[in-house]
């Protein structure tokens, strides 16, 4: 493996499609914590604002939400897939056109793996694979 290459794993695009169910349920449970903690932390702050001593369940809830988001981010990133808009469902997975690295890109609606860019252009650079 070339020295200057910025990832260890690279995907096909056949192995970045096998993975889309898995990763689809990720970022469906990603964005389900995501409002959840969010709400929380709004009605926590306001609590606090007022003066409260929070802790119990209503602290301890949070702290799993944020605990299993960190640990499907992780996995994300053992798997050194890119989430790039976890509102869109957009993601890169690296991979090599011939001895160039790149992303394949795809988009949560997306059929299939189809646009790949470089590591440097985004999603503005996607091309058809």
């Amino acid at each position: 493996m070339s020295e200057s290459r910025r990832f260890t794993r690279h995907y096909t695009v056949a192995e970045a499609r096998e993975l889309l169910p898995r990763l689809l349920n990720w970022l469906g449970e990603l964005r389900h914590l995501q409002q959840v903690v969010e709400r929380g932390a709004d009605r926590n702050a306001s609590l606090f604002a007022e003066g409260r001593d929070l802790g119990g369940e209503r602290i301890n809830g949070q702290l799993r939400d944020l605990t299993r988001m960190r640990e499907l981010l992780a996995e994300f990133e053992s798997l050194e897939i890119q989430i790039k808009d976890l509102g869109r469902g957009l993601l890169d997975f690296p991979a090599l056109r011939g001895d160039r690295e790149i992303f394949l890109c795809w988009q949560e609606g997306e059929a299939d793996v189809t646009y790949w860019h470089e590591l440097d252009t985004g999603f503005a650079g996607r091309q058809q694979v």
